[in-house]
């Protein structure tokens, strides 16, 4: 059985649920106490509709709004800011459900959605939220165009197919907008009040299991875009932050003594340059990411860099946006060839830890060769039995080093990297870790190398005589693999809830459909950050600089000139084809009427003019075709609304005796 709701019971349901598609998406970031007060109030507001009960009083809804503006300053402590704006204006939305008197509350209900609408993005920008938002625009338009219309309303679908063409119809305007508006430094939907949380990333300290952890992240580090050929994989190095404090559980950064004169730095480079630009994603870390070795200090609009005498980049603010910026690198140099480390810091070793591993590395110091000494290290490596493993043993004792080596002899980049530079500095060779990330995925389709938090990485440097610092990996002497290829090829992912078929379903092969069909979704949302995300000031001054460059040739303006035409022309053309032909045989009938000397006033409408002929001195059968044809007519459009095709040929006939 179907029951017929009345149309201002239909009006408010479609708005109850376009509110819906606006605020369920705010239910991930705001408190559960806010979120379940919506929906009960909302669910409310639907039964008094369906079941035709009274408004509840200002006596109960008063303190129930009193109680949850209270809520919210004990949620958030304050009245003001970001969030707690944004959660006192959805409880407004919900409340105002209960409190509709009149056509206006409809109107005020339907605006303060739309403002809503733009704070979803102040929390989430993906492509996803903007066709969520798209949808809940659509929704909107739809509910406000019922409340509009008068006499019979056309199907939901149509009224939803109406507000998409409004939508679209300004989306044109939007775009121009967005990409000619003057814009302004850092996130629009960052301010003002852009608290960071906290990113998961690459830190400046290193312990057992922390580099580990952070390889089961999927989540982008940042993306390049090269100037010309790839480098090869092996030679993808991201050089981060550099460690040389050792406690004997973590490695830290040296810091400068003021003692300490600080000592220049000679690099000297080789081979063909390689240019690119880095895409870093937020961190809210310092740290800017190179490929070795870099030629200068890169610019980065908004923030100062420095380089530190370990040719580590780092900003002077946090990094909580987006950023960009250009590098020349060479993958072949030499580094500080001339002189030796100073002061002894790269030596430095905690006393009384790890015994057998320091033993170990003095019996190294009677090699006088200090390359023979880093050959050997990597060959007890590569020959000791050794396992490289995502989840290695825990190293709970005091000499963790000593009971990787001697024990458990499975680890990750991290103890390789700690492990051999400890024994080199054992041996007399100064040696620290450089962290950061290696290698890359290549997506085929947009043609950037995607540098994920699974591509973290710690390697070792060595200061050679003659050589100067040599980067060495020891993880290569475990799992060539690693390096060669990646880490999926080295270390497979342990498949979900033991489910191989599923880890496939994550990981695809790069060749099969599936593969296929992730690069291309990684393509669209590498495109949407680059290009609405992170639409800066200087990319706008870079595309307007373009536009005008290619305005300023004569043909440019000429094929402008001719596009506009051909557009003026297909619409005239299809308002042609789209004329009522009702309104023209209408429009005829008055012309011939003027002809005999009874024109139209401009004010006179079909049945003021059917009685001015009626009284008229015209002929029996002109009259009389005239009067019925204006009848019909005026039925036609100004009665129920019925399709005119069975009534051109009745007019085309009483038109034809009109003369």
């Amino acid at each position: 059985m179907t029951v017929l709701l009345s149309r201002d019971k239909q009006d408010t349901l479609l708005l109850i649920a376009s509110s819906l598609l606006v605020l369920a998406p705010h239910a991930a970031h705001l408190p559960v106490w806010v979120s379940l007060l919506c929906g009960a109030t909302l669910a409310s507001r639907a039964a008094i509709t369906l079941l035709g009960r009274r408004m509840p009083s200002n006596v109960l809804l008063v303190p129930i709004a009193a109680a949850a503006m209270f809520g919210v300053l004990q949620s958030y402590h304050t009245l003001l800011g970001r969030d707690a704006g944004v959660a006192m204006l959805v409880l407004l939305v919900a409340f105002k459900m209960l409190e509709m008197h009149a056509r206006r509350d409809l109107f005020v209900v339907v605006f303060l959605c739309y403002f809503l609408v733009l704070t979803n993005f102040f929390y989430s920008q993906t492509i996803p939220t903007a066709l969520l938002m798209l949808a809940s625009l659509v929704a909107l338009l739809a509910t406000q165009l019922s409340f509009q219309l008068t006499g019979a309303v056309p199907p939901l679908r149509t009224r939803l197919w109406m507000g998409a063409k409004l939508l679209g119809l300004a989306l044109p305007l939007a775009g121009a907008a967005f990409v000619l508006f003057p814009r302004i430094e850092g996130p629009l939907w960052g301010m003002p009040d852009a608290s960071h949380g906290a990113q998961s990333g690459l830190s400046d300290t290193m312990a057992p299991g922390q580099m580990s952890n952070l390889a089961q992240s999927e989540d982008v580090a940042f993306r390049v875009k090269f100037d010309g050929p790839v480098p090869a994989q092996p030679q993808l190095y991201w050089r981060g932050p550099v460690l040389g404090s050792y406690d004997g559980r973590t490695w830290t950064r040296v810091r400068p003594s003021r003692h300490t004169r600080p000592q220049a730095l000679s690099l000297s480079v080789g081979g063909t340059p390689v240019g690119y630009q880095v895409t870093l994603e937020p961190s809210n870390t310092r740290w800017l990411f190179a490929l070795e070795m870099p030629r200068a200090i890169p610019e980065l609009p908004g923030h100062g860099v420095t380089l530190s005498g370990e040719l580590e980049f780092r900003s002077l603010d946090p990094i909580g946006e987006r950023v960009r910026y250009d590098l020349v690198s060479f993958v072949h140099y030499s580094l500080q060839t001339d002189a030796s480390p100073v002061d002894g810091q790269w030596l430095m070793l905690p006393y009384g830890l790890n015994p057998r591993t320091r033993a170990a590395g003095q019996a190294l110091a009677s090699q006088p060769d200090p390359a023979r000494r880093v050959a050997d290290v990597l060959r007890l490596f590569a020959e000791g039995g050794f396992v490289y493993t995502l989840q290695p043993p825990l190293l709970p004792g005091r000499d963790s080093i000593d009971d990787f080596l001697y024990g458990t002899r499975a680890g990750f980049c991290e103890h390789y990297a700690g492990a051999f530079v400890f024994l080199m500095r054992a041996a007399g060779v100064p040696a620290r870790v450089v962290t950061g990330y290696q290698g890359g995925e290549m997506n085929p389709i947009d043609g950037y190398l995607t540098v994920r938090q699974s591509d973290a990485h710690a390697w070792a440097e060595v200061w050679l005589p003659r050589r100067g610092w040599v980067r060495i990996d020891p993880t290569a002497a475990v799992a060539p693999e690693r390096v060669q290829r990646s880490l999926a090829r080295a270390l497979p992912p342990p498949a979900p809830f033991g489910l191989e078929g599923l880890g496939r379903l994550l990981q695809p092969d790069p060749d099969s459909l599936l593969g296929r069909i992730r690069y291309m979704f990684g393509a669209v949302n590498n495109g949407w950050n680059q290009w609405v995300l992170n639409y800066t000031p200087q990319r706008q001054r870079h595309l307007v600089q373009r536009l005008q460059e290619g305005l300023s040739h004569w043909q440019s303006l000429a094929l402008i000139a001719m596009l506009c035409a051909m557009l003026f022309l297909v619409r005239k053309f299809s308002q042609r084809r789209k004329a009522d032909p009702v309104d023209a045989l209408y429009s005829l009938l008055c012309q011939r009427l003027g002809q005999l000397g009874m024109p139209r006033a401009p004010d006179e409408g079909p049945t003021a003019y059917a009685q001015r002929l009626a009284a008229a001195d015209l002929a029996p059968e002109t009259g009389a075709a005239a009067t019925e044809f204006l009848r019909r007519y005026s039925a036609y459009r100004y009665g129920p609304q019925s399709p005119g095709t069975g009534l051109v040929p009745i007019l085309r006939d009483l038109l034809s005796r009109v003369r």
